[in-house]
């Protein structure tokens, strides 16, 4: 079965708003090599509606590398309640609000590569509280914001188990956690 993985990234003081502005300068090779080999480890991108359609207007015009060209090439599935369909960005598909369970666990089901979620918000709070998620990577990158949207909200109740880290050249580390099943 496919694995559903949340890849974000953090500020130290747990933002994830606007990353383009302060993580760039943060990207040493061994970053970018592991950011590759999770990309090209995947064959679908899961993206909630705020977040597919601001990667809908930039991705497209991206290309001339590896990762770009991965990222372009793969399934995309926005979710959305409020899209009538997906934007004009190759290979994507909507699925609507009140499909997301049923259709991730079809997904999940069929032959394949991981499929990742960019952030991390209602879309992977959802998909936690019904077992649909198998991993957070959380980049936590040598920044403090001050303020922001956060990491995780009230609704993020999911109890976890430390996988792994990784520390890449620049201080940036990544924090991959599983979901566990709650007893009781």
């Amino acid at each position: 079965m496919r694995r559903i993985i949340a890849s974000t990234y953090a500020t130290l003081d747990g933002f994830i708003d606007n990353p383009h502005l302060w993580s760039m300068r943060h990207n040493s090779p061994d970053a970018m090599k592991y950011a590759l080999e999770l990309a090209l480890g995947a064959d679908a991108l899961l993206l909630g509606r705020v977040t597919y359609e601001g990667m809908a207007q930039a991705w497209p015009a991206m290309g001339g590398n590896p990762y770009a060209d991965h990222v372009n090439s793969i399934e995309k599935y926005a979710v959305s309640s409020t899209l009538s369909e997906p934007a004009d960005w190759q290979n994507s598909t909507l699925i609507p609000g009140d499909k997301l369970h049923e259709t991730v666990t079809e997904l999940k089901s069929r032959p394949g590569k991981d499929i990742l979620i960019w952030g991390n918000g209602r879309l992977t709070d959802d998909l936690a509280a019904h077992g649909l998620l198998d991993e957070y990577r959380v980049w936590i990158y040598p920044v403090l914001k001050g303020s922001g949207e956060p990491l995780f909200r009230a609704d993020s109740v999911t109890a976890l188990e430390h996988v792994d880290t990784t520390t890449f050249e620049s201080g940036v580390v990544v924090l991959t956690y599983r979901p566990v099943a709650s007893e009781g």
